[in-house]
């Protein structure tokens, strides 16, 4: 027997099983949506316990006698699958229309994301359950190679595009089968399983795929979705450039000689006025941005006068500007034509700044590089602002964020940062002392739903800055279904207030708010008219929708759904059925999320606790009581603690991929080693039982009252700085935490070995539910709660695990998870 070959094998299945988890929700945010990165998350989790839950139904078929055996079939079966099951998926029209075709077409998604992780639940299993090596051990081992996975796919995704980082992944699960061969743990089995000859031969399978993963990346021609956001991407329809990488899928389409694109047109410009080269540029497949041929003579762009967006330009004396969010280049653009001398672009994607400035074809398309002054800094754009200390005359954010954003209510996005009210504080500390900022963003005529939540916003971030009347700072204009705001630390003053309005007048635009004008909406009125943050608060959540202001514990402007208030909002979410728009789509967004959580708590009940009730029979009412609230306790403190680090530290770190890369490895890293020390120091009398659990609850209940001032300190540092302070952070709940699993099998197998698979799926199926019923949590009631709800989870551990009655003299010695 060769233990280190078989703790290699389970490292890089758990490997291929995160990495493969990572990259599905980067492909789903590109093909569908974003919160569907969530379904990600939950058919993972309900594929492998669905697999374990196989393996304890045919556990007359399995034993140590054929481990290796039967590892190497199936963790090959896994590379076969997750290639296969990519490949297909890849061909799926999925849409989101009430209708037959795609109702099949979902079914067949799922499916395909589903049944590689099946697969996974299986070799992870018999791992676990079968081999005579300590579970605390191999336990250990699968967390490790799943931290590892989470750092690997970040490299990958960045070298490659999504489809081939999928074949990458099971080119992984391959290479653990050829371990698992190695590891000689048994002898093959008599019983004939299906092409069993092909994939017992794990090092041609290994080979096939890491060429197929190669070449995949090598060509434009290979494995790639053929519609993206319900738009079919081939032949004429085809984009002329795409690149992917671990924040995006960026593509660019052919040049079109038009009349120029422009968010909020002034109804003076006719579309025969202007006839200008124009690129359009997609991210993830649908949020639009438009890369404007120039010559370089600002004459010849001219037309950005006419947007409202840029109507903060016409304010004199600017010298230096920035912009958030560069895009296309479209406001770097446009202040270079208002005349401003130096410009700074801050872009997080670092695609765009190559076409822009290296990229041959397209840089002397947009021609920025090429203009004096123009600085081009990738980074995300409160991170990059807080380490630098250079002050501006004017900040432009015109509509930084995505469709999906508003589809998805931002539940994990990168742009959730810049609209709080700690980033918007940070924005108006970096302006010069008659300095703007200026954000655009979409507006309802008929009602000033984001509108108003951006005035809320402003309205917060001036009261903290001890501003205590904010009318005299704060000037909005609207144009169509865009809205423009303007605001300053000290007040605009007359002439800029009359300078703005007479430009105004002259675009004819709306001007919703402006000092000493009365405001066009009583719902702008009253919020520019608090008398503090309190007052504001106070009227903003008594609304229909939710305006409060975006904090970074409750970091999601674009939802504003009242969830707090489920009434309110339903009848918010019927009304806006058919409109469009930002309300329909968090109406969407948070339908799916229950609809997700309802058919989770459907296929978790028939899929998982029906087979395994007779799993408990006659095994004594304390037992089972008990051990499955602590299976239950351990499953969902750990999945809302998860979430909660993944939404709260997205913010900090800048990017959703870094949360689910950075985050993801330290904590798996850290539960990891919590069970390998389990088995060093287990926990085997009632005193280090109760210490163990009231420490992880005190950690995590303590989180949300140091963890704030810790990032707000830390948040102008670097990446390189902020990913192992995360680590640092995450760490200790790691490690407490990982002593949860080993230690709930050790107490129930020193009772009775026989229930052990019905805890296991409990736990899973805590798990899968948690997953959603965490995200809403959040968004309802802030990121910290599902901190204390954790906190919660962990403290109850202790009179569930001492119901369980456990003797700890038998505790002590290793176990299976599951009896053979």
């Amino acid at each position: 027997m060769k233990p280190v070959r078989f703790y290699l094998g389970v490292f890089l299945v758990a490997a291929s099983g995160l990495m493969l988890q990572v990259i599905q929700t980067r492909i789903l945010s590109v093909v569908l949506w974003y919160y569907l990165a969530f379904l990600v998350v939950g058919l993972a989790m309900f594929g492998m316990t669905a697999g374990s839950l196989w393996v304890y139904l045919r556990r007359q078929r399995f034993s140590e006698r054929t481990l290796a055996h039967d590892l190497t079939y199936f963790s090959s079966a896994l590379a076969v699958g997750i290639a296969v099951c990519g490949g297909v998926q890849m061909t799926l029209v999925p849409a989101g229309a009430a209708t037959a075709a795609s109702l099949l077409a979902g079914v067949e998604l799922a499916a395909c994301l589903a049944v590689p992780f099946f697969l996974s639940g299986v070799v992870v299993s018999l791992a676990l359950t079968r081999s005579p090596l300590p579970v605390g051990r191999v336990y250990g081992a699968d967390l490790v190679g799943a931290a590892a996975g989470c750092l690997g796919v970040l490299a990958v995704l960045n070298l490659t595009d999504a489809p081939s980082a999928i074949l990458w992944s099971a080119a992984v699960a391959a290479l653990g089968a050829v371990s698992f061969a190695g590891s000689g743990i048994g002898s093959a089995s008599a019983e004939a399983m299906p092409f069993a000859s092909r994939l017992l031969r794990a090092k041609p399978v290994f080979v096939l795929l890491a060429v197929c993963a190669l070449a995949n990346g090598l060509t434009g021609k290979g494995v790639q979705p053929l519609v993206v956001k319900g738009k079919l991407e081939i032949g004429d329809k085809a984009p002329s450039f795409v690149r992917w990488n671990s924040f995006a899928r960026v593509s660019v389409f052919d040049t079109v000689v038009a009349s120029p694109v422009m968010w909020g047109r002034s109804p003076n410009v006719k579309g025969q006025d202007w006839r200008v080269p124009q690129r359009p540029i997609f991210i993830d497949g649908d949020t639009a941005t438009i890369s404007t041929g120039w010559d370089g003579d600002p004459a010849h762009a001219a037309f950005l006068k006419d947007d409202v967006t840029n109507i903060a330009q016409f304010l004199s004396g600017h010298r230096r500007a920035a912009v958030i969010g560069v895009g296309g280049g479209r406001d770097m653009l446009s202040a270079r034509v208002f005349g401003v001398p130096d410009i700074t672009g801050v872009e997080l994607n670092p695609t765009l700044v190559r076409l822009l400035t290296r990229t041959p074809g397209y840089a002397d398309f947009s021609n920025l590089r090429q203009a004096p002054g123009m600085h081009f800094q990738v980074g995300e754009g409160r991170s990059w602002f807080a380490r630098h200390s250079e002050r501006f005359d004017i900040i432009q954010m015109s509509l930084v964020d995505t469709f999906a954003a508003t589809g998805a209510g931002a539940y994990s996005l990168s742009e959730n940062g810049l609209y709080t009210v700690e980033a918007w504080r940070l924005f108006l500390d970096h302006l010069t002392p008659g300095g703007v900022f200026t954000v655009s963003r979409w507006y309802a005529p008929d009602n000033v739903n984001e509108t108003g939540r951006m005035v809320s916003l402003a309205s917060a971030a001036l009261f903290r800055l001890g501003v205590h009347d904010v009318r005299p700072h704060v000037f909005v204009a609207a144009c169509g279904d865009i809205a423009t705001l303007v605001v300053s630390r000290a007040p605009l003053g007359d002439d800029n207030v009359a300078l703005l309005n007479r430009v105004a007048a002259e675009k004819q635009y709306q001007v919703l708010l402006s000092p000493g004008r009365e405001p066009a909406s009583p719902v702008l009125q009253r919020i520019v008219a608090s008398r503090d943050e309190a007052d504001l608060a106070a009227y903003t959540s008594s609304l229909p929708l939710d305006l409060t202001p975006p904090t970074d514990e409750r970091p999601f402007f674009f939802n504003q759904l009242p969830l707090l208030h489920p009434w309110r909002a339903i009848e918010q979410g019927w009304n806006s059925h058919g409109s469009g728009g930002v309300l329909a789509g968090n109406t969407t967004a948070t339908l799916t999320l229950v609809v997700l959580f309802l058919c989770s708590l459907l296929l978790v009940n028939r899929a998982i606790v029906y087979p395994l009730r007779p799993a408990i029979a006659d095994v004594g009412r304390r037992l089972a009581l008990g051990g499955t609230a602590y299976f239950l306790l351990i499953g969902a403190g750990f999945m809302c603690t998860e979430m909660g680090l993944l939404q709260r530290l997205s913010v900090f770190l800048g990017h959703p991929v870094y949360a689910l890369s950075i985050v993801l490895f330290s904590l798996i890293l850290a539960t990891g080693l919590g069970s390998l020390l389990c088995d060093r120091f287990p926990l085997a009398t009632r005193c280090r039982f109760v210490l163990w659990a009231a420490l992880a609850a005190a950690y995590l209940a303590a989180l949300p009252g140091w963890l704030p001032a810790i990032l707000h300190a830390c948040e102008g540092a670097t990446l390189v700085v902020r990913a192992p302070l995360c680590i640092a952070v995450i760490a200790p709940a790691g490690l407490l935490m990982g002593f949860g699993f080993p230690t709930g099998m050790r107490f129930i197998n020193a009772v009775d070995r026989r229930p052990t698979p019905w805890f296991w799926g409990i736990n899973g199926a805590a798990g899968v539910l948690a997953s959603s019923a965490a995200v809403g949590v959040s968004i309802a009631c802030g990121i910290y709660v599902t901190f204390l709800i954790g906190a919660g989870c962990y403290a109850l551990l202790i009179p569930a695990g001492l119901a369980i009655g456990f003797e700890p003299t038998r505790a002590l010695r290793p176990s299976r998870a599951l009896p053979t």
